[in-house]
């Protein structure tokens, strides 16, 4: 029996049959959670691992860390060392430029296998279908597991957004898109998503010190909590902060596995060697006191 199994049995037996001591020590120890633990987000019934290869730092224009990492040691090799590590979720946008790398990743790997996430500016239903059909065409898919509006800033943005919100919507239901939502930059746009019933999943700032967060950080914990109770899948990202929390890398680690109603959180990586260093920092942040 997996040592976690034993845990979850341990603790339905305390209570059953009053163990001795040593029983109720073990029962009540924190569960351990992984990068690779398969969660459900939200109501979409989509599964994926918790940890999502993030392919986005410092991204824009089309460019990113990760679509300049150097060929034979860049981010397709990268993506199928984390699948071998039960990592399956690749969090990717337009302005990233690293659908052609999903792409060359997907010889590989299975496309049922996986779960993508990309992002989209669009705003109109013409631009919307345009880029449903580039976005396919660049990473090599019939469908896409999950597309965000990206980067809304404007408490408006619900109506300003209609028209590509009504073609991602009739593609979900084509079963082009799985899951629709956005990503968030204020908290008036958080907010507007928190009442949305068109988002089913959000990608969200959450850390420990408000770094390039929404708001204050119970704020954001307390709209992101009513969202999941909605149904909403909520992924986080800016886990360290854009990079300045890179020294406090377990305490950011801790908070964010502390929140049950953080589904799974995103994170970018230049390599193996920052991706084996994320799988085992997961699981002793998830228990550290």
């Amino acid at each position: 029996m997996r040592r976690r199994d034993f845990i979850k049995w341990t603790s339905v037996a305390v209570g059953a049959l009053g163990l001795p001591s040593f029983a109720r020590e073990l029962a009540a120890e924190p569960e351990k959670k992984y990068a690779s633990d398969v969660v459900t987000l939200g109501k979409t019934g989509i599964k994926t691992s918790r940890l999502a290869m993030g392919t986005g730092t410092f991204g824009y224009n089309h460019q990113s860390v990760q679509s300049r990492m150097d060929h034979g040691s860049g981010l397709p090799e990268l993506l199928r060392a984390a699948f071998d590590h039960g990592i399956n979720f690749w969090d990717s946008a337009d302005q990233y430029g690293t659908h052609p790398d999903l792409k060359e990743t997907l010889k590989y790997v299975p496309r049922d296998k996986v779960v993508i996430l990309t992002k989209t500016e669009a705003t109109t239903a013409d631009e919307m279908k345009s880029d449903l059909d580039r976005f396919r065409k660049e990473i090599g898919t019939d469908y896409i597991d999950i597309l965000l509006l990206h980067l809304m800033t404007d408490a408006n943005w619900p109506e300003e957004k209609q028209g590509a919100m009504e073609v991602l919507e009739k593609a979900r239901q084509d079963k082009i898109v799985r899951a629709h939502g956005v990503s968030c930059h204020t908290l008036e746009a958080l907010q507007a998503a928190s009442k949305s019933d068109w988002v089913q999943v959000d990608l969200a700032r959450i850390n420990p010190a408000q770094i390039h967060m929404d708001a204050d950080v119970p704020t954001v914990k307390g709209i992101l909590k009513r969202m999941h109770d909605d149904g909403k899948g909520i992924v986080g990202m800016k886990i360290f902060g854009a990079g300045q929390l890179v020294d406090r890398r377990d305490e950011s680690l801790r908070f964010v596995l502390g929140l049950d109603y953080v589904d799974a959180f995103t994170i970018g990586q230049e390599g193996e060697e920052q991706m084996l260093d994320l799988l085992k920092r997961i699981p002793a942040a998830s228990v550290a006191g």
